[in-house]
């Protein structure tokens, strides 16, 4: 097994914040920065790499040798978990909601997991749904021997800390600190970290779910009592901007991202989660949502674009089920 500190010295921390220049937020005296988390590591980067080194530090500290976790087709998060594994000779194993999938040729996603070494264990929907039943778990560790199992989408209590740096590193930069949310982990975190007063004004971070449903409010309170004991800091979260669900798009987004990547010199935006964020920060400023003279930080948690076929416009199955990570 290697030594974690060589890979937290790989990592870029803090991340960068870039201005940009952006008439739809100038026009309303507002000031829109990018927190680019992306950049944080080539293999690991954004949320997962905050939500994955206090999991990866529990396994090495606790002389766990494989790691267990929970994922759809496109998962960030298992491809993130196989990389990290590669990385520190730890095995790991991905649980793949589908059992439909094994009779099929892996997509890219988890043709990179599988070339990272992840065991990849398919089962179906119904099956996928008992993750958290540990009886159902037990037959895992019979399977596959002892494991440290992280949760879909690495969020747990040491993933809720990990993401309090992000929050604490954007204190006083940032009025509002907004990021794509699927399994509500990096807002609990980000939130406790900007350590707004609740109900009192002052900076907040803002939720925008890749997903329906309305669950995260309730999975965020739950997540800070698991990590805190209670509430931190000030959150909300804006429900509209989720395009039907998971891994789903419209030519409107597509036109969006585009839009926005060539009119301020950046890479193709990741469609899944960082397109419907900036799309909806965009239709907030032009609502009037924030006040004039505010900074808006757009966490920028994932680069590069979505895994070829996760986000074709209006199909992927199971959209908008919580069974769909980050």
């Amino acid at each position: 097994m290697r030594d974690l500190a060589g890979l937290r010295a790989g990592a870029r921390l803090p991340s960068p914040l870039v201005e940009i220049d952006d008439a739809r937020f100038a026009r309303h005296g507002v000031r829109l920065t990018l927190k680019r988390d992306d950049l944080i590591h080539p293999e690991i980067p954004g949320n997962k790499w905050r939500k994955l080194v206090p999991n990866l530090a529990a396994a090495v500290e606790g002389g766990r040798r494989t790691l267990l976790t929970f994922g759809g087709a496109y998962s960030h998060h298992l491809r993130a978990t196989a990389a990290a594994g590669r990385l520190l000779g730890l095995r790991t194993v991905g649980v793949v909601r589908g059992g439909e999938l094994a009779e099929r040729p892996l997509n890219p996603s988890l043709a990179r997991c599988a070339a990272d070494g992840m065991r990849l264990h398919f089962v179906s929907r119904s099956d996928y749904r008992r993750r958290a039943d540990p009886a159902w778990v037990e037959g895992l560790r019979e399977r596959f021997g002892d494991f440290l199992a992280v949760p879909e989408g690495g969020s747990n209590a040491a993933a809720v800390h990990g993401c309090t740096e992000l929050g604490r590193e954007l204190r006083g930069r940032a009025d509002v600190a907004a990021v794509a949310c699927g399994t509500g982990g990096t807002l609990a975190g980000l939130a406790a970290g900007l350590g707004g007063a609740r109900g009192r004004g002052g900076a907040y971070a803002l939720g925008v779910p890749v997903l329906r449903g309305g669950f995260l409010p309730a999975e965020v309170r739950r997540l800070q009592g698991e990590a805190f004991g209670g509430p931190r800091g000030a959150w909300r979260t804006e429900d509209r901007f989720h395009f039907g669900g998971y891994a789903r798009t419209s030519a409107e987004l597509e036109d969006f991202a585009a839009d926005f990547a060539e009119r301020h010199g950046l890479p193709r935006l990741e469609r899944v989660y960082v397109a419907k964020l900036l799309f909806g920060l965009c239709t907030l400023a032009g609502e009037g949502a924030f006040a004039p003279g505010s900074t808006v930080t757009a966490v920028i948690t994932a680069g590069g674009g979505a895994p070829e076929g996760a986000a074709e416009p209006g199909a992927c199955p199971g959209a908008g089920s919580p069974g769909h990570e980050r």
